[in-house]
């Protein structure tokens, strides 16, 4: 392709295949992508259903039917794997989409000689840690079905880059930004409400976020890295972050009634989740109620070094500007729900006790 982008006059505009183009981190990356004067393809088995659909390519497909990635990945210069079934889903449906379908998609890419392959894994793969800040050398341990393919995956991507194939590696910590919903809803839908906002524990801990356009900057930085800098794996997640009891208040204040959070006592808080679980009354899957009480946090100076890097967003800033496009859209999503991250999650029996708070 000729020319440069609009936004760096160094940069020539690429093709980008996005899997999972019309999920959360999607349409977001999508945004980012024409505003710096690239052209997208979206492959997802939902439909696109945003005002940029008459600017991309939309395509209706799974990345586990090979024909169809063969036909898009021969015409395009990066591809970004975002597809991913989420912990609610099936364990079948997790390794048959998350590691199955993503090796159709790496046998492609190589195939059909696409530039490179962004990989969007997850720091789930770290599984409990015992240290922190977390660096991409640690061990993997994936917990649950979810991060089980996220290190099936993470496996497949050596795999491929030992055969000649152009492999970035993104782990981001948990994401919020505009179009997010999943787990952040129940913050969000109580701090409207009125209420307090339980954690678990005394809420001391540090946990780690990010904003998404923090996120699409790095994948872009990634797709764009001269030579052979971005081959590689990459830890993402906010610089400025304090505990999750300071970080999430302030959504409580912007929603501007007074409430605190609170803190549970943890053991018997979890131990009563993990039986809801059981129960499907529950709207916690077990790596964030088993993980929720602990410090979280990564390194992220390689991806500041070796790509230039440099988040733009701290944790309150990322969940105040979720909350905000929340607010501006409160209308549009009222009455839904479901186990993706552009939908409320089911509240469960927490629904029930958001009364008490």
């Amino acid at each position: 392709m000729s020319g440069t982008t609009k936004e760096n006059p160094t940069v020539k505009p690429l093709h980008f295949l996005i899997t999972g183009g019309a999920g959360f981190l999607g349409i977001n990356l999508v945004r980012f992508l024409l505003k710096r004067g690239h052209t997208v393809t979206s492959l997802d088995i939902a439909e696109f259903d945003y005002p940029e659909k008459d600017d991309i390519t939309c395509v209706l497909g799974d990345i586990r039917h090979k024909k169809t990635v063969d036909r898009l990945t021969a015409e395009t210069d990066v591809v970004v794997n975002c597809a991913a079934a989420l912990p609610r889903f099936s364990k079948e449906e997790i390794f048959s989409t998350d590691v199955e379908g993503f090796r159709i998609v790496l046998d492609s890419a190589l195939e059909k000689g696409v530039q490179r392959v962004i990989q969007i894994s997850s720091t789930a793969v770290y599984g409990v840690p015992d240290h922190h800040p977390l660096v991409e050398t640690d061990p993997m341990h994936g917990v649950g079905p979810y991060g089980e393919a996220k290190v099936a995956g993470e496996n497949l991507c050596m795999e491929y880059r030992d055969r000649g194939l152009y492999v970035s590696v993104i782990r981001p910590k948990s994401f919020v930004g505009p179009e997010r919903l999943g787990v952040f809803s129940l913050l969000y839908d109580w701090a409207t409400d009125g209420r307090k906002f339980p954690l678990l524990g005394n809420g001391h801990n540090r946990y780690q976020l990010l904003d998404v356009e923090d996120l699409c900057d790095a994948i872009h930085r990634c797709a764009t890295q001269p030579g052979s800098g971005a081959n590689d794996v990459f830890n993402v997640g906010a610089e400025d972050f304090t505990t999750m009891r300071e970080d999430y208040q302030v959504v409580l204040d912007e929603a501007g009634f007074g409430k605190r959070i609170v803190g549970l006592p943890a053991a018997p808080a979890i131990w009563a989740l993990r039986i809801l679980d059981r129960l499907g009354l529950s709207p916690l899957y077990p790596w964030v109620y088993e993980t929720a009480t602990k410090d979280s946090f990564v390194s992220i100076e390689k991806a500041k070094t070796a790509l230039g890097w440099q988040p733009s967003y701290s944790n309150k800033d990322a969940l105040l500007r979720n909350y905000a496009w929340y607010m501006d859209n409160l209308a549009s999503f009222e009455g839904q729900d479901g186990v993706g991250h552009r939908v409320p999650w089911k509240q469960g029996v927490l629904g029930l006790a958001k009364r008490f708070f």
